[in-house]
């Protein structure tokens, strides 16, 4: 009579989590695609810049804040 059904916590997508990092500001963090085989054919410049990550499109950002954080 008196028991309390608890509602299970919700679980992050861990996939996501290992991906997306947060920033101080709240933007989603990535690292860009691309880099990791077929490198002979792709130029120096552009192997350099591949390695820099990047933010995440506004579009794109709310849903990967929502599965982080779940």
């Amino acid at each position: 009579k008196g028991r309390i059904i608890s509602v299970p916590k919700m679980k992050s997508n861990r996939a996501a989590k290992k991906r997306f990092t947060l920033t101080g500001k709240g933007k989603v963090k990535r690292n860009k695609a691309y880099a990791s085989h077929q490198l002979d054919c792709k130029s120096p410049k552009r192997k350099r810049k591949l390695r820099k990550s990047t933010l995440l499109a506004k579009g794109d950002a709310a849903r990967a804040k929502k599965a982080i954080s779940a």
